[in-house]
């Protein structure tokens, strides 16, 4: 069971999750150059925890799914799941193709309103060792946070250094950015939570997901993409970013690329330094992908 601490000064809560400790990591391949297995592959569905749901064919525990949402075995809060998002162990939503991005997101759906009574519904995704993956098999993951539990979120920001948009959702990069290449996704029509979000809608949402990733990967892995002028920091050691869906109401979309760590400063005041000028980056965003 999770333990919840509050700071008896302020609103603040810490979460206490001792078993996360136990939770497994990839490792390098060993000495004979093989890799070990991959728990989230198919074949090896009875290992990693338990089945709630599955898109696609196949028993329970067997292959055939297509997207599959596991318990957490090491979980953060009492509510806690593993959405896999293919059977693919190396093809993430930027490579993957448009259906099968569509149906992760109608996963999200799924999930966020099946565990919208429980609490407080974020899921979220991290990629990269520097972004606190600890598998490298693309997942994200879903966690409810009681609903007397204050959560510390940002609010909708105002759309400003738009970077695309399209019928539904606008990618932009907020003049508010606490990181260097933030960028954010809003739905066109506001007051909703994601839950409520229309199968027209998630088709959307697939293509501008896919196309935000795409575009901060290529212009952050380095090389050719350098601008003059502008300082850049890229994805030295591979893409590593994370994002999550806004929990509440006037959802939204937050990327955050891991180009840089918080040091003193940060921890000592709560303040963010952005090292990219938010009009700088969606500028280069703007920039199609070959």
């Amino acid at each position: 069971m999770a333990k919840f601490v509050p700071d008896v000064t302020t609103d603040r809560w810490v979460i206490i999750a001792e078993g996360r400790l136990k939770r497994p990591r990839d490792v390098e391949k060993n000495h004979e150059g093989v890799n070990k297995i991959c728990i989230f592959c198919p074949g090896y569905e009875k290992l990693p925890g338990e089945e709630v749901y599955r898109v696609g064919a196949g028993a329970p525990y067997a292959p055939g799914w297509e997207v599959r949402v596991i318990k957490n075995k090491y979980p953060i809060t009492d509510f806690h799941e593993v959405i896999i998002h293919s059977p693919d162990d190396e093809k993430d939503i930027d490579e993957l193709s448009l259906e099968q991005v569509h149906k992760i997101l109608l996963t999200f759906r799924e999930r966020y309103n099946f565990h919208s009574k429980n609490g407080h519904v974020l899921i979220f995704n991290n990629v990269g060792e520097a972004a606190g993956a600890s598998i490298t098999h693309p997942h994200s993951q879903l966690v409810v946070i009681p609903r007397q539990i204050t959560i510390d979120a940002l609010t909708m920001e105002p759309i400003l250094n738009v970077v695309f948009d399209n019928r539904h959702f606008v990618v932009f990069c907020p003049e508010f950015s606490q990181w260097p290449f933030e960028v954010w996704i809003a739905p066109k029509k506001r007051n909703e939570t994601f839950g409520q979000i229309t199968a027209e809608a998630i088709g959307d949402l697939s293509s501008v997901l896919q196309n935000a990733l795409r575009r901060i990967i290529h212009h952050l892995s380095g090389g050719e993409h350098f601008h003059p002028g502008v300082p850049m920091v890229t994805f030295k050691a591979g893409p590593a970013y994370n994002f999550y869906i806004h929990h509440g109401q006037d959802w939204y979309i937050r990327l955050i690329p891991r180009l840089i760590h918080r040091a003193g400063f940060e921890l000592g005041t709560g303040l963010s330094v952005n090292i990219m000028d938010p009009q700088d980056a969606a500028d280069i965003l703007r920039q199609e992908t070959s």
